[in-house]
């Protein structure tokens, strides 16, 4: 464990001339990498599923709610792979990815504020590249259950990223700077699904479905060797940050020390807590129904070609990326400049961030097949939810930089059983892929996204809280009288 601050060799010292960057900013693109691998891994099933299985034999009654093909398309349409999956098994096949994420969050989340994040990292991206490469053998020796099985054991491995980057964040990101790097690391979730969909588009259109595992396995590979290279856990461990840095890191923020065990009965009973994981369930559910399902309606819907389903899949998580970029720079300006506090700050980005998605879901599904409008109000929908990463994202962060990662397992994990429910409720509600059934698929995920975004606003905060020193108490300390 990297528990002591230990003397800086003088060949790092000489060596950490040569990096034009800080090590933080390093350490922050390295991070935001490592989520978008984890997210290219987990997403691109998406678009394979698509030409995977057999395609629908539509009734003339759901014709009338499925759009035709458009004359003249530039790309081909697939006719659909050999594979007699349901739309109810595909939604299993898609979210039983989740059950194993969920398991392993608790844990790694506890092994990355006790040992460091660096390896809890790494291993946990690495174990999901070695199952992404297995995942066409999987496909073709046992179909649907085996491919259910593998996806479950990428879960585990990935489960650990997102307690890991926490933690990573609380030891290198200042305060001041937690908007920026922040948004930028967790935001690599949705340059992950950006880059899933486009290039699993892109290779599915040119070459044959099983190199997509094979070419986004291969770059999760390349990312472990140069981060566990280049990246350490903690400033003060770091061989050749530069003196400077290192000083300004530790005298900035609280450096790892023996810690007292998890004080879990004030966490569990903590009321900010408990907002705070209710409302990342709401927004597992309106984005895991993103996430998941956007490809299928834009294919079996819309009846988008496969290369400009990629496309158009992406574009929505194009513009939530910048959205949540902007809003992290906005949110560090104004906790630094105190026009307000850091809980009021969190609380209005993710009211926008949960409304907004909500309504123009909805409008999405009452737009037609007016192909443009539909994308339009799909990218204002996840547009707006990328003020959720400066919001309710970093509040693990604010409450608790001691015990981040824990904080982030606990929500992150609980909120991950969305991954698994939410696309089976879709799937259970859309038997014939048409856009009515799709619609009330929409106006659930807008009644949850409110519901709990309602429930955060009344009781969260972003003040670190008492439990924070390791003791078992929700109770404020009294500041001595002068």
């Amino acid at each position: 464990m990297d528990a002591a601050a230990k003397p800086q060799p003088e060949w790092g010292i000489q060596i950490s001339e040569l990096f034009i960057f800080p090590q933080r900013v390093i350490v922050g693109i390295m991070g935001f990498l490592g989520v978008l691998n984890a997210y290219t891994m987990r997403i691109c099933l998406s678009q394979v599923i698509t030409v995977l299985v057999v395609k629908k034999n539509i009734t003339d009654h759901a014709a009338a709610a499925v759009c035709e093909p458009e004359v003249g398309d530039k790309y081909t349409f697939r006719p659909g792979g050999d594979f007699q999956w349901s739309e109810k098994l595909q939604g299993i096949i898609l979210g039983s990815f989740y059950i194993g994420y969920i398991i392993t969050h608790i844990p790694g989340g506890i092994m990355a504020d006790k040992y460091g994040a660096k390896w809890v990292l790494s291993l946990g991206i690495l174990l999901t590249a070695i199952f992404s490469f297995l995942t066409p053998l999987s496909i073709k020796w046992g179909e649907a259950p085996a491919l259910i099985v593998l996806r479950v054991l990428m879960g585990l491995g990935e489960g650990t990223t997102i307690p890991a980057v926490s933690v990573l964040l609380s030891c290198w990101a200042p305060a001041t700077e937690r908007g920026k790097l922040g948004t930028l690391v967790i935001g690599g979730g949705i340059v992950g699904s950006i880059l899933g969909n486009l290039f699993s588009a892109l290779i599915l259109n040119s070459y044959d479905w099983p190199w997509v595992f094979y070419f986004f396995g291969g770059v999760a590979v390349l990312w472990f060797i140069l981060f566990t290279l280049l990246c350490y856990s903690y400033p003060h461990s770091h061989p050749f940050i530069k003196p400077k840095e290192r000083e300004y890191l530790m005298s900035e923020m609280p450096q790892p020390k023996d810690k007292p065990p998890v004080p879990w009965k004030a966490i569990l009973t903590n009321v900010p807590m408990w907002s705070l994981i209710i409302c990342q369930i709401g927004h597992d559910w309106g984005l895991f129904v993103m996430v998941a399902d956007l490809p299928k309606y834009m294919s079996n819907v819309m009846n988008f070609p496969i290369k400009s389903n990629g496309l158009y899949s992406s574009l929505p998580f194009i513009i939530m990326w910048i959205v949540a970029l902007c809003s992290g720079v906005t949110a560090d300006a104004i906790i630094k400049n105190e026009c307000m506090s850091t809980t009021n700050v969190r609380k209005i980005l993710t009211a926008i961030a949960a409304f907004g998605p909500g309504l123009f879901m909805v409008a999405a599904s009452y737009a037609g097949c007016n192909r443009h409008l539909v994308v339009a109000l799909f990218t204002c929908s996840m547009g707006t939810m990328g003020c959720y990463y400066a919001g309710m994202k970093l509040t693990p962060l604010d409450m608790s930089p001691n015990y981040a990662g824990t904080l982030m397992a606990i929500t992150n994990g609980i909120a991950a059983c969305m991954g698994f429910t939410a696309p089976y409720v879709a799937g259970v509600l859309t038997p014939n892929a048409n856009m009515t059934e799709w619609r009330v698929v929409f106006w659930l995920a807008f009644g949850i996204l409110s519901a709990t975004v309602v429930v955060y606003l009344i009781w969260a905060s972003g003040e670190v809280q008492p439990f924070d020193d390791g003791t078992n108490s929700n109770k404020k300390k009294e500041e001595p009288v002068k």
